[in-house]
């Protein structure tokens, strides 16, 4: 009789939309289809409403956690700044969750992978802040995509970034440099307190971090590995060396037959 092998269970908080008259809880499938066919996990979409959630009970069944990118902006008030650009999308119900989550992982030893938005947030949660403005900042870059291109234009290579010699993130894609793309109009000013910078561009700015003494897994990417992860063999690494934690988790804590 042919056997069905347990795939560890990945969270994925979710942000929230306006459709229409109604907010809905929303996770863009890229990064769904990324857990699932990369990682080899199964997503699990986590609502964005932390006041009735049992934290705890949601750390306890996870293997892995992803936290996602978005359109949304972490609030700047959780790094001590008012707003600057009224304009631009905000999230708090998502801030609530996520940043109660990330410590909770971290401290758990639940893997955690966060991509964009996730990885503002998990500088955010360790003490660090955010240039909320990066292209208006003097010596760097403009790092944001061109609103008018299209989708496949904006999540295109756009830049190198260099990995720290010996770092986590290069043992995991196997090289000091790799291509991004780069969709992002925040980024890390001032490094949180116990997090590594794992990678940079070209104009100085962090673009991969991990948590110091993390008992699993634990990197934050500024980029989007999950855009085609299966056609980028690095962004591929990624997700792989994440789906293997969230396994190497599941088994652990999976009672004996």
């Amino acid at each position: 009789m042919k056997t069905h092998q347990q795939k560890p269970v990945v969270l994925l908080p979710a942000d929230i939309k306006q459709i229409g008259a109604h907010p809905f809880h929303a996770v863009g499938q890229k990064y769904i289809l990324a857990v699932a066919q990369a990682a080899q996990a199964t997503p699990l979409l986590v609502p964005a409403i932390s006041d009735y959630l049992d934290i705890d009970a949601l750390l306890a069944m996870a293997d892995g956690i992803l936290l996602t990118g978005s359109v949304s902006n972490l609030h700047p008030s959780h790094f001590g700044q008012a707003v600057l650009d009224p304009s631009l999308p905000l999230d708090p119900a998502r801030d609530a969750l996520t940043l109660k989550l990330i410590h909770g992982a971290i401290e758990a030893g639940i893997p955690l992978l966060a991509i964009c938005r996730g990885f503002q947030e998990l500088n955010v949660a360790y003490g660090g802040s955010l240039h909320q403005a990066v292209h208006a900042v003097d010596g760097l870059n403009d790092h944001r995509e061109a609103d008018d291109a299209s989708v496949e234009t904006q999540y295109a290579p756009a830049h190198v970034v260099n990995l720290a010699v010996n770092g986590q993130l290069a043992a995991i894609v196997g090289s000091n440099q790799m291509m991004v793309n780069s969709i992002h109009g925040q980024g890390v000013d001032k490094l949180g307190a116990g997090l590594t910078a794992e990678a940079h561009a070209p104009d100085g700015l962090v673009e991969a971090l991990s948590v110091n003494g993390a008992s699993a897994f634990a990197l934050g990417v500024q980029w989007h590995p999950e855009w085609k992860v299966m056609e980028n063999p690095q962004y591929l690494a990624i997700f792989k060396a994440f789906g293997e934690a969230c396994f190497a988790r599941m088994q652990r804590h999976k009672p004996p037959d």
